[in-house]
């Protein structure tokens, strides 16, 4: 995923942690994905119904800052081993976690339409080069262990983004009801800010004092992307289904009389089912073949959509929050688990490249689209159908994947580069 940086103490380059190093790694850099994801993307749907009422906003108009937020992203996650290369995996991590939390710190200081979707685009490269640089350190301190724990140390790790969904679901929603400022949203970017600069200051030194991942080998990159067709596409489907989902569920249950107290419980959760779903999804991933894993996974992730469009009740809204949560980051493990098995290791970065550049592009079309949709009469009903309808769309897609294993698949273990979310 990345090369070292320059010339560092010998003893940072070729010490191997052991469990314990492994987990406090791990564990650390989960804050990396708790900026980048949980407090500058998903965080956004819960400030959305203030900031659209205050500004004035059309859904497309809301949609848009989500899409502004997916391109930044897709732009980081290009540059961001070209970074790490030149700077060291380490530093980068470190630089995109402070710029990621800067950007969210200046969304509170201006009402400018083409400010905040500037910003949304910064936080959303500035988090993606965080992640991935994240993802590569923990990576290499779960190579040196058992294959069983290094699928846990990267299971942490991407559940760093549902801790966050957590941490704020039990702020923002309280914040805005607590104050009778019209612009009362500017207080949430502060508050995430604040959370994110904590979460800057612990995960800082865990990053440097960890191990400069090792050179990435000489990949072939013209990998068979004819092996992993059907999954590109179904991964792409995702990108657009879930954060439409994730952008507009939040402004759809405030429409339907939902309260701070029921959207608090709502956000949290999803965030709780998010970090359990990363392990209890593991084993069935395993043993499912050819697409049949995503595919799973995204039905599930449909029927969760579509709870709230069929029924009015809190259990729906629950049962959405339970299914949706626990399912989506998953889709990140199914997919990766079908590209290890169908190509050499040695195809495997390019093709995380290509299945990352997939998903981008359907996360910069999901927000937008949702959004003029919900413009309509049939309002947020209809971005949410959308939603569903991608959703489901891309699980019959990856069921179409044939089902490929090559022997490197086993030799490598469980700790190969991860896709990114």
């Amino acid at each position: 995923m990345s090369a070292p940086s320059p010339p560092a103490p010998r003893s940072s380059a070729v010490r191997s942690p052991g469990p314990r190093r492994g987990l406090g790694t791990a564990l650390g850099l989960a804050l990396g994905p708790a900026v980048a994801i949980g407090l500058a993307r998903f965080a956004y749907a819960l400030l959305l119904p203030s900031m659209r009422a205050d500004l004035h906003w059309s859904f497309a108009t809301a949609g848009a800052m989500n899409t502004a937020n997916a391109l930044g992203y897709l732009a980081g996650a290009l540059l961001a081993a070209l970074a790490a290369r030149r700077y060291g995996t380490r530093r980068v991590f470190v630089a995109g976690l402070g710029v990621t939390v800067l950007a969210l710190l200046a969304t509170s200081a201006t009402v400018n339409t083409v400010a905040l979707v500037a910003l949304r685009a910064v936080a959303g490269a500035s988090g993606a080069i965080a992640f991935i640089a994240g993802a590569g350190i923990v990576a290499a301190a779960a190579s040196a262990i058992s294959p069983h724990r290094a699928a846990t140390l990267l299971g942490i790790y991407f559940a760093g983004g549902g801790a966050a969904i957590v941490a704020s679901g039990l702020g923002i929603p309280y914040l805005l009801g607590a104050t009778s400022l019209a612009d009362g949203w500017r207080w949430g970017w502060v508050l995430l800010a604040g959370l994110g600069a904590v979460a800057f200051g612990v995960a800082t030194p865990v990053a440097l004092a960890s191990a400069e991942p090792p050179p990435a080998p000489v990949a072939d990159r013209r990998w068979p992307a004819r092996h992993l067709g059907a999954v590109l596409v179904s991964y792409g489907l995702f990108g657009a289904g879930y954060i439409a989902y994730m952008t507009f569920i939040v402004a759809f249950l405030k429409g339907r009389g939902t309260g701070p107290g029921g959207i608090t419980a709502f956000w949290v959760v999803l965030g709780l089912a998010s970090i359990a779903g990363a392990f209890i999804w593991a084993r069935p991933i395993a043993r499912l073949r050819g697409g049949r894993g995503p595919a799973v996974v995204l039905a599930v992730l449909g029927a969760g959509a579509l709870l709230p469009l069929v029924s009015r009740s809190p259990e729906a809204a629950m049962g959405s929050a339970l299914l949706f949560g626990g399912s989506f980051l998953s889709v990140v493990t199914a997919v990766t688990a079908v590209a290890r098995r169908s190509l050499e290791p040695h195809h495997w970065t390019p093709a995380i490249a290509g299945l990352t550049v997939a998903f981008a592009v359907g996360q910069c079309l999901g927000p937008v689209l949702a959004g003029v949709l919900s413009d309509g009469p049939g309002g947020l009903s209809v971005g949410l159908a959308l939603s569903v309808g991608v959703l489901l769309a891309g699980a019959v897609v990856a069921l179409t994947q044939r089902h490929r294993e090559t022997p490197g698949c086993f030799a490598a273990g469980a700790a190969g580069p991860p896709t990114a979310i």
